[in-house]
């Protein structure tokens, strides 16, 4: 790592630079950067108290450590990061945003174009040649993208692809990096709990395309009804890709399978068939946004169809779950309106018998999605069963409430998730489908201000352990 005091000639040993005083260690820079709800000069002490050598403020005037008082401070934490992660800026971006589909897409980006030449930075954490992290969310801190891509570019990585969430770009955790190719999955109402309205969720989903590159590409969801919206964005080269006759690769037609699906594109009046090992009509997008990515990257048709080989299913993603049941039992983060109803609408296209889902809704989000996602839920399966996802302070069974569409009767109330997921299970007889949705691999619960040990698929395997 380069000296980070190049910039400021002090001589102090500095091991790395963090704007979270929780996660400062012995000889780190703390610098004191001001956020959407928090000014980080309140946690000097505490950044202090946890070994912290060396301060950047914006403010105050005597300081118990060596510091540098700057005017615009979230302007200079670009400048440091750009100068001790100096390798950062020589990855090509691959940014992915949209209100469904950034993990999936963003994942089989990487898989298409090889580990040897692509990392991820995402939901499922981060994923170099050799190195890997964990992230606690969908777009790290700021810090962490110059840090984590850094290490790619020293282990000869060519490109990242990157989840640029809507949060991620509010508390600029992408600031000072140009994007070589912004990505739109589609555009739908959520996470209002912190955007306040639909304007301000645009506005920051928008940002992504602000950012790309003027020699970048744009790729777009041109069946999205906020298409036009975006487009009016890009300041560079733009493609298509969906149902539309007049997108770039258009999607003429597909079958759906249990296993895969065989899908019928045309690209500049020439006619073509796929073969994915993806399931379902939304990962038909979700290829459409990778086959046009690897085309702007010179890969040709041939190779491309070879390459989708590579992929596999995201964790927690569409997944079906083998144990040897003569029902079938899936995965999937699905938490959104629109998520849940394209999963389920696929699992509707290939049921043989019953589709039983448990599912619940996060506390402290946002509550207006609530009846939605139950109205979808219960019209679309089967058997509903509700339960915990995430409660944190408040009560699963308000929260359930909320869902509940009571002009129907094909529900169920169970709010410890662990027996909801055992009481499907024992409800489930043979070419029935036992659909688990909201947590995908997450290993924990948030309760209260806590994450508890929790996983859906530990759940799974210890019922059939015993």
């Amino acid at each position: 790592m380069k000296s980070l005091f190049d910039l400021y000639c002090i001589n102090v040993l500095v091991n790395d630079v963090k704007t979270n005083s929780k996660e400062v260690f012995l000889n780190d820079a703390f610098v004191c950067v001001k956020g959407v709800n928090v000014d980080r000069h309140q946690y000097i002490d505490e950044a202090i108290k946890r070994g912290a050598s060396f301060l950047i403020v914006s403010k105050g005037k005597k300081y118990p450590i060596p510091y540098v008082k700057v005017k615009n401070i979230n302007k200079e934490l670009i400048n440091i990061l750009s100068n001790v992660y100096s390798d950062a800026k020589n990855i090509g971006i691959i940014a992915i945003t949209g209100t469904d589909g950034k993990t999936t897409t963003a994942s089989i980006i990487r898989d298409m174009i090889g580990y040897d030449y692509c990392g991820y930075i995402g939901t499922n954490g981060v994923k170099g040649k050799y190195f890997n992290a964990n992230s606690e969310n969908t777009t790290p801190t700021i810090e962490y993208n110059y840090k984590y891509l850094d290490k790619f570019a020293k282990e000869k990585l060519k490109y990242a692809t990157i989840e640029a969430s809507s949060e991620g770009m509010l508390h600029k955790r992408l600031e000072g990096f140009k994007f070589k190719i912004g990505i739109l999955t589609n555009f739908t109402e959520d996470h209002l709990n912190v955007h306040k309205t639909l304007k301000n969720y645009l506005k920051c989903k928008k940002k992504v395309f602000h950012n790309i590159d003027k020699d970048g590409l744009a790729i777009l969801n041109m069946d999205d009804k906020f298409y036009k919206q975006f487009r009016k964005s890009c300041n560079c080269s733009v493609v298509t890709y969906g149902k539309n006759k007049y997108s770039t690769l258009r999607i003429i037609d597909y079958e759906l399978f249990p296993n895969k699906t065989r899908i019928k594109y045309m690209l500049k009046k020439n006619i073509f068939i796929i073969e994915s090992p993806l399931v379902g009509e939304f990962n038909v997008y979700n290829l459409s946004a990778a086959i046009l990515t690897l085309l702007s990257l010179n890969y040709n048709i041939s190779e491309i169809r070879k390459r989708i080989l590579n992929i596999k299913t995201p964790y927690g993603r569409c997944e079906f779950l083998n144990y040897n049941t003569e029902y079938k039992i899936f995965l999937d983060y699905a938490h959104t309106v629109n998520g849940i109803k394209s999963v389920l609408t696929y699992l509707n296209s290939i049921k043989k018998r019953k589709i039983i889902t448990v599912i619940g809704s996060a506390g402290g989000r946002e509550k207006e999605k609530r009846p939605s996602m139950g109205k979808v839920a219960q019209n679309l399966s089967d058997i509903v069963i509700y339960t915990m996802d995430d409660p944190r302070y408040e009560k699963v069974l308000d929260i359930v409430n909320e869902m509940v569409d009571k002009s129907k009767r094909n529900y169920l109330i169970e709010i410890d998730r662990k027996k909801a997921i055992h009481m499907a299970l024992e409800m489930a007889q043979k070419d029935d489908i036992v659909a688990i949705l909201g947590k995908g691999r997450d290993n924990y619960m948030a309760i209260f201000d806590k994450k508890i040990l929790y996983s859906d698929l530990l759940v799974l395997d210890n019922y059939f352990k015993k």
